[in-house]
């Protein structure tokens, strides 16, 4: 859904653009509560038939609208049969890879349902679960969970899905980069057969579509922006620099004051880590998120970052998949992702709800292989920044690490010369017995 404070008040336009997709009064209010204005694309696709109990196979990358595109129907859906109390049984569980989509998606289905009646929990892993289990003995509406927790509790008679009407699968393609599949797979067995079922995904790879189709039965499909392409909006430039100039140059970047946030990826935890510690000894606000921080400080540094108090989130690609901010207009790929699809998925952070979105990418001599892969996927040149201070100066990519180590042990004797090696090694310990 698209924000526009200047509509924000015209009830009669909003009426017109959401009505005509038959939403209910309440839901529209809390829509028009929201501040939003014109569905998007892929809800103004999916809305209709969700609402007609067909199963969905939507194939939208990030910054689409999609949590709308199933919240929005599923809560009209559920309100046409309330249960009340602790008599509530999970009549729709959605299924997502990270907590912090999954929490995103709870605060969703709470907001767009403020008015509906119905209760909506989340439960995920890395915290205790004295308060989620107590939150389901309570009674809940609609479940929205990580499948490890969800299993979890399931194995330990806290939770049913016996009475699931509605099942959602979302970021599909992520699930199978995190090694999900097996447990998603486990988690259908434990449904009803007779059931509605939503399944999205940004990429549609073999893998995925082989396990739609175990999911859904003869589904409407809608697609919203391919996941090859990148979002229009999103202005992408690349400066070639030599890796030890990398730290220099991102500071150079954040001196510009119109730059009030910014979300910097890197390929590793200890990246991560490193870049957010030597941001903080140039006074440069930042805190870093991954899969080794415990959820409370997770959590922390994503309410830091979405209020502005902490000016830089470095993230690694699946920490970042679940961040979900409207105003979020830059992104910067320290380290080039070596897969190209990533990349996509990165730079959708920016450029959300009709937002401006600038993409940079820092790439030294190795990475340039890995910018021609992003480039021939997206069928786009990444424009150049040729005009600053820390210009590439090898362009010979360096030997990998391996050779390296090696050239080194040769040169400090370290390494042991040839023939003594594994051979010598066996003869050493196998020494022949003696004659008696």
């Amino acid at each position: 859904m698209t924000k526009n404070p200047e509509l924000q008040n015209s009830k009669n336009q909003f009426s017109k653009e959401f009505k005509s997709l038959n939403i209910v009064d309440p839901i529209l209010n809390a829509i028009q509560q929201e501040g939003y204005t014109t569905p998007t694309p892929i809800q103004a696709k999916s809305i209709p038939i969700v609402l007609r109990g067909t199963d969905l196979l939507g194939c939208a990358q990030t910054g689409t609208g999609k949590t709308a595109a199933f919240a929005i129907p599923i809560l009209q859906l559920l309100s046409a049969n309330k249960e009340y109390g602790k008599k509530r049984r999970i009549r729709s569980l959605i299924v997502t890879p990270t907590r912090e989509l999954a929490i995103q998606i709870d605060e969703s289905f709470k907001a767009y349902g403020r008015h509906m009646g119905l209760k909506t929990t989340v439960i995920f892993g890395g915290v205790n679960q004295n308060k989620q289990t107590a939150a389901i003995r309570g009674g809940v509406d609609v479940l929205v969970a990580t499948p490890g927790r969800l299993l979890d509790l399931i194995n330990q008679g806290h939770i049913t899905l016996n009475f699931v009407e509605i099942f959602v699968l979302d970021e599909a393609d992520r699930m199978l980069d995190m090694g999900f599949i097996h447990d998603v797979k486990k988690i259908i067995k434990e449904l009803p057969r007779k059931r509605q079922s939503l399944f999205f995904s940004a990429t549609m790879p073999d893998e995925i579509v082989k396990l739609a189709s175990t999911i859904l039965s003869k589904p409407s499909q809608v697609t919203v922006t391919p996941s090859s392409s990148t979002v229009d909006i999103i202005k992408q430039s690349v400066y070639f620099v030599d890796k030890g100039n990398k730290n220099a140059l991102l500071v150079e970047l954040l001196k510009d004051a119109t730059i009030k946030t910014a979300l910097v990826f890197t390929r590793t935890k200890y990246g991560a880590d490193k870049v957010a510690r030597m941001l903080q000894k140039k006074h440069i606000k930042a805190e870093a998120i991954h899969g080794d921080k415990s959820q409370n400080s997770r959590q922390r540094a994503l309410k830091n970052f979405k209020e502005q108090t902490t000016r830089v989130l470095v993230a690694t690609d699946i920490a970042a998949r679940g961040i979900d901010i409207d105003e979020l207009e830059y992104v910067i790929n320290f380290e080039i992702p070596n897969i190209p699809e990533t990349y996509v998925h990165r730079i959708g952070r920016t450029g959300r709800a009709g937002e401006k979105g600038t993409a940079f990418s820092l790439c030294d001599a190795v990475e340039k292989e890995y910018l021609k892969d992003i480039e021939k996927l997206i069928s786009k040149k990444i424009s150049v920044i040729e005009d600053h201070s820390f210009p590439l100066v090898d362009h010979n990519p360096v030997k990998a690490p391996k050779q390296q180590q090696q050239q080194r042990k040769r040169k400090t004797g370290s390494e042991k010369p040839k023939g003594q090696g594994k051979d010598n090694k066996k003869k050493r310990f196998n020494k022949p017995k003696k004659k008696r």
